[in-house]
């Protein structure tokens, strides 16, 4: 089967499964080529519904949960979106169809620079990559109307309710490195009101990174 009839065939069933819901998600993954944002050996499987390996002991995500975390930020058109773990950029990537601008931060600058690769070569340009510490959020150009995740983290870091706007939403593994929980908050003026929704497995939080710097 080409890519194509398997990427046809994974939407559909993320459809079926209700992993994707709004229209204009459905339209972001069959824009977006995830056989783009992997490594080569791994292109035939690209449209697997599994977690990829793409260096450094990171992974991209698997489409389904790509896909819940993607619709669980309900994304805007207006929207200004940090995200903390950029990996490969194919989150990054979908977002950027979704939303105004897409700022993500990554800890490992072999990763920065694949994602950048990616990034220019599938032609995308809203979206700017940010080598540092994840868990420090990126202050310069906050406050952000939503903050994603894509990596396990002990908890929710006051630098990321900080650069949330008041009504922000931010999506998040949150537990040990083992396991964790999908957990979504909306910032309120009191504070951060959370609901978990079901466990997960993501790679870690790295941290303690401190000379950030932009790389595109």
């Amino acid at each position: 089967m080409s890519l194509s009839r398997e990427k046809e065939y994974l939407i559909s069933e993320l459809i079926r499964n209700g992993y994707l819901k709004t229209p204009k998600v459905v339209k972001a993954f069959k824009i977006v080529p995830r056989e783009k944002f992997v490594p080569e050996k791994y292109k035939k499987f690209a449209y697997s519904d599994q977690p990829l390996p793409i260096g450094y002991g990171q992974t991209i995500s698997a489409p389904h949960m790509v896909a819940i975390m993607t619709e669980l930020l309900e994304p805007k058109k207006t929207d200004k979106v940090l995200e903390i773990g950029s990996g490969s950029g194919y989150q990054a990537a979908i977002l950027s169809r979704l939303v105004k601008f897409v700022y993500t931060v990554e800890f490992e600058k072999g990763l920065c620079e694949f994602a950048e690769k990616n990034l220019k070569n599938a032609g995308y340009r809203n979206i700017k990559i940010i080598r540092g510490d994840g868990s420090k959020g990126y202050q310069k150009e906050s406050p952000y109307d939503k903050i994603i995740v894509t990596c396990a983290s002990e908890k929710i870091f006051p630098e990321w309710i900080e650069q949330l706007k008041t009504n922000g939403i931010i999506v998040a593994p949150i537990g040990s490195h083992w396991s964790q929980t999908l957990t979504v908050g909306i910032k309120t003026k009191t504070g951060l009101q959370t609901k978990e929704y079901f466990n997960c497995v993501f790679v870690p939080l790295r941290k303690n990174y401190s000379d950030a710097e932009s790389i595109s």
